[in-house]
Formats: C-alpha cells, sequence, structure tokens
C-alpha cells in the first residue's frame, strides 16, 4: 500500500475545496452532494470525510480560505490600533484592500459569490450560519475598536454611538460586495467604495485619511436681469 504524505493529504484536500467552489457555484450549495464534490475532485466520499466532518465544515474551510488573511489583517489592525501613527487610515485601507481582493481576484469573488447568493441556512448548515455571524461580531468588534483609537487621536466626538459606527461600516462593504456581485459591471466596486467609506468617515466628524467631504457643485452664476 502506497504511503500518503502531508503534501498528498494537502493536495487532495485543496483538490476538493476547489471543486466545491465551482460546484457551489454553477449549482447552488444546497443542490450539491459531497459526492458531486467527490467525483468532480477525482477522489471518494471517504476522502472528504477524512478531511471534513460535512458539508458545513467543507464550506466554512472553503471560506476561509479568502477570509482568513482578511480577518487577521483587520485583527492586526484592532490590536495595534494604539500603536498604529493613524488607525483610521490603516481602517480604511483595509476596507479598500478587501474591495479591491473582491473585485480583481477570480477565487475572491467566486466564494464571495457562493457565500452571498448560493447559500441557505438549512438545517445541514446551521454552522455555516454560526460562523457568519460569529465572523460578523468579530468584524464589527474589532472595527470598533479601531474607530475608538481614531476618535481619542482626533478629539472628536461622534454623532453616534461607536458602535453604531463600527456597524455602519460594516454594512456599508458587505452591501456594496453584494450588490456589486449581482451585477459586476454596474458600478465600479472600489471607487464607490472609496469614495462612500470616505463621505461616512466625514460625517462622522473625521477631518483626515482621505475622509473628506463631498465636493459641492460651483454655485451657478446668475444670470443678468
Amino acid at each position: 500500500m502506497v504511503r500518503r504524505t502531508k503534501a498528498d493529504a494537502l493536495a487532495t484536500r485543496n483538490s476538493l475545496l476547489d471543486a466545491a467552489e465551482l460546484l457551489f457555484q454553477a449549482n447552488g450549495v444546497s443542490r450539491t452532494s459531497l459526492n458531486d464534490i467527490a467525483v468532480a475532485a477525482g477522489t471518494t466520499r471517504g476522502a472528504i470525510y477524512w478531511h471534513f466532518k460535512d458539508k458545513a465544515d467543507l464550506f466554512n474551510a472553503m471560506m476561509e480560505r479568502v477570509t482568513m488573511p482578511l480577518e487577521s489583517t483587520l485583527a492586526g489592525t484592532a490590536c495595534n490600533a494604539s500603536t498604529i501613527d493613524d488607525p483610521l487610515l490603516s481602517l480604511r485601507d483595509l476596507m479598500m484592500a478587501a474591495l479591491r481582493q473582491t473585485a480583481t481576484d477570480e477565487q475572491t469573488r467566486r466564494v464571495f459569490e457562493v457565500a452571498t447568493h448560493k447559500v441557505e441556512y438549512v438545517t445541514e448548515m446551521q454552522a455555516v450560519r454560526d460562523r457568519h455571524l460569529q465572523v460578523r461580531n468579530q468584524c464589527v468588534a474589532m472595527t470598533e475598536k479601531a474607530l475608538h483609537e481614531a476618535v481619542v487621536r482626533e478629539g472628536i466626538l461622534l454623532p453616534i454611538p461607536l458602535s453604531t459606527a463600527a456597524l455602519g461600516l460594516h454594512v456599508i462593504i458587505d452591501g456594496l460586495i453584494q450588490n456589486w456581485l449581482l451585477d459586476p459591471q454596474a458600478f465600479d466596486l472600489e471607487e464607490s467604495g472609496r469614495d462612500t467609506v470616505d463621505v461616512y468617515f466625514a460625517g462622522l466628524g473625521f477631518s483626515h485619511s482621505g475622509a473628506q467631504a463631498p465636493h459641492q457643485p460651483a454655485p451657478a452664476h446668475e444670470m443678468p436681469a
């Protein structure tokens, strides 16, 4: 019997995740069976259960391949916000990086499309819903921490509670991605995101880090009587 190496096991795991991405996108999560994934990956259902507990576990692993780098960067920004020269700029750069990755990286776009439009939170996918809520809550909490340091740095008073400001920023980014995925030709995700986030920061009272008030149209010259 040929002994499998760690490299072989990792290659099989990645093949299963690659196959799951494509099948979930094409057919939806509920209409894709574990056997479908195994066949597409050129392996067996036994291989799936060697690497994953169930479909939800496989789905969450698929998500983590593209979201973990962003989550880790946000965690670093939040943890080091008090020592970063400009926490608002760091947070803004992270938001723009997330939008840029979605718009330019095919795998990220595919996975986000599956997570946004191709999954139903049925009983077998409860762990996916739990993971979604956990990540959402963690992201909002880390955003709140970074915003707090930015508020302290500028010495401003927010017009809304800090927790609401953090939730609002998360909703803006999440909503932009969801709507862009419906029709990527409708608008430029990165450009629209940058403008929207800058206006949002300006509305909160920040005066730097690219957060500028919206341009006002020049007043029309009065016509002579």
